[in-house]
């Protein structure tokens, strides 16, 4: 079967026309042409959000046109404006705290644990504390707005609210079909596939000091415009091996600052999907940003400002690249 992948796209020269798109071998086709040239009515006039509503009929429709010669026009990358690969999903939900060195790290680097440990001391307190958390915990997650979702190339406009902008490179999962109180045993059926994310997170706005008992403040921190690309493609789950053995690696103006894998998952895909779905309906097109590794901004006390180029990746999902603006820019 021919590798694909989906998207959201517009000609540059037609910026306003999106449409959904085929990427194959390098080049992307309208799905709406196919469908018209192979006479595909599941297929027809759909964005990504109404192909995952009914993915199972979407999905063998476009295995059967991606593998079939076509005279529809094939378009570059560089002749296509990028937009959300799912433009947009109803919910995303975000798993905090999902990775074992990451959350080790900020242990330490926020001296946050018994009084009077070292830090070697506190880095084990940390380390028995995760493998506590494990074998006897839950995942821990939150929503984020939709309307912070941004396509994979745009400007990353730092807002005048934080002076501490930090990046959150993250595998995506996007979900295939509606789902509630879903068991983990099943819970790999519900994905349609992955995608890439940066939750980005200021940092400066997380804790509630004008009332401690609040204690954090995930919208003002993460919902901010733009605190979301996501794509630059939906790659369907059949094309990824095992998601929870990804390479994932996030530079800033070229200096790695993430490089690990999503090996270091503290909770895997189906733990999390299990534990969302028993609060919340899972709905296609749903995002679940499944949590960063190592290496944020908070652990190099370096933060994003203006000219400054992220370029996110995770094998076999692609690239992302942001460029960090100023809002006054």
């Amino acid at each position: 079967m021919k590798k694909f992948s989906l998207g959201t796209f517009s000609l540059k020269s037609t910026p306003q026309q999106r449409f959904a798109g085929l990427f194959v071998e390098g080049k992307v086709a309208s799905i709406g042409s196919l469908a018209e040239e192979f006479g595909v009515d599941a297929l027809k006039g759909k964005s990504v959000l109404a192909l995952l509503e009914n993915w199972e009929t979407s999905l063998a429709a476009l295995e059967r046109v991606a593998g079939k010669p076509s005279t529809s026009s094939w378009y570059a990358e560089d002749q296509l404006t990028f937009h959300p690969a799912i433009d947009l999903p109803r919910q995303v939900f975000c798993t905090g705290a999902n990775y074992r060195k990451h959350v080790v790290d900020l242990t330490v680097d926020s001296n946050v644990g018994p009084e009077g440990l070292s830090k070697e001391e506190l880095r084990k307190w940390a380390e028995e504390m995760m493998d506590q958390r494990v074998a006897n915990g839950e995942p821990y997650v939150f929503t984020k707005p939709v309307s912070a979702i941004s396509g994979a190339y745009e400007d990353l406009v730092l807002p005048p609210t934080t002076t501490k902008p930090d990046w959150e490179l993250e595998l995506a999962v996007v979900i295939g079909k509606e789902g509630y109180n879903i068991r983990a045993e099943d819970a790999m059926d519900y994905v349609a596939g992955y995608t890439i994310v940066n939750d980005i997170s200021a940092r400066d706005l997380i804790p509630r000091t004008d009332y401690k008992m609040l204690g954090t403040d995930w919208m003002r921190s993460k919902g901010q415009p733009g605190f979301l690309p996501l794509g630059p493609y939906l790659v369907p789950k059949q094309f990824i091996e095992d998601p929870h053995n990804l390479s994932m690696r996030l530079t800033v103006s070229g200096q790695t600052m993430q490089d690990e894998t999503t090996a270091d998952m503290l909770f895997g895909i189906e733990q999390q999907i299990a534990y969302i779905s028993k609060y919340a309906k899972l709905l296609p097109g749903d995002v679940i940003c499944t949590g960063s590794p190592a290496g944020n901004g908070t652990h190099y006390n370096r933060f994003l400002h203006d000219g400054d180029i992220m370029v996110g990746e995770i094998a076999g999902l692609g690239v992302q690249r942001q460029k960090c603006v100023s809002h006054n820019g």
